[in-house]
């Protein structure tokens, strides 16, 4: 999963990514209006971590840009303000949740997966399809009720995939969401491939199908056969 968070405060910016990293999530930063306007305009992310007070604009309004072309991103406004009309204000225009400056961040990751789990799984903790079943929270995937080991990105790939069933995922688009910034550093795709194969060969030793089909010249889909 994949996130952006939009603060102009370097020490709470650094604590966020760096708890997130923790749990698993790739992250990116923006620190000014106008980064976040162009990083949510470019890229895609799960959820969107957003402060109301940016240098140069105001975060209500990235939200506002945000929701015009991406409105299933996740939205989780935090704000040093307590003032309930910006709340108001911020869910009224498509935010998810709002957290009030200072907040522990085990409160604000609770408050991103649950985004993420309204959003991508209707609520639940649990995915399920056919017989493979993932506890997002645990981060533990059973093949015919058989747990398999899977590296993080294996996991992060499966759930991406079954977070768009039936929809064509480009190689840009797995890159980006695996890696985020760090994918300007790679020289070819070809460990897309490698993550695919070992992903769909630990699904099929516990007895499941594969799923995973290649689109030739386009990326890959997911889909019951």
């Amino acid at each position: 999963m994949k996130i952006l968070v939009i603060e102009d405060e370097t020490e709470l910016l650094s604590d966020i990514i760096r708890y997130l990293m923790q749990e698993g999530y790739v992250c990116e930063s923006a620190v000014t209006y106008d980064s976040a306007i162009e990083k949510t305009d470019l890229y895609n992310y799960d959820c969107i971590i957003v402060d109301i007070m940016l240098p140069g604009g105001n975060g209500l309004d990235v939200i506002k840009e945000l929701k015009k072309t991406k409105p299933e991103t996740g939205v989780v406004i935090i704000s040093a303000k307590n003032a309930l009309d910006d709340k108001i204000t911020g869910l009224h225009i498509g935010a998810d949740d709002y957290i009030t400056k200072p907040f522990h961040l085990s409160e604000l990751n609770a408050r991103v997966k649950s985004v993420i789990r309204r959003r991508n799984f209707i609520g639940k903790n649990e995915v399920v399809f056919n017989e493979i079943k993932i506890n997002t929270d645990r981060m533990q995937v059973f093949v015919n009720n058989q747990i398999i080991i899977l590296t993080k990105k294996e996991y992060d790939l499966l759930l991406y995939f079954l977070s768009n069933i039936n929809r064509v995922i480009t190689k840009e688009s797995i890159a980006e969401h695996l890696w985020g910034d760090n994918m300007d550093m790679a020289d070819s795709f070809d460990f897309i491939y490698t993550h695919i194969k070992n992903l769909r060969k630990k699904i099929i030793e516990k007895g499941g199908l594969d799923y995973i089909k290649t689109i030739y010249g386009m990326g890959y889909k997911i889909t019951a056969p």
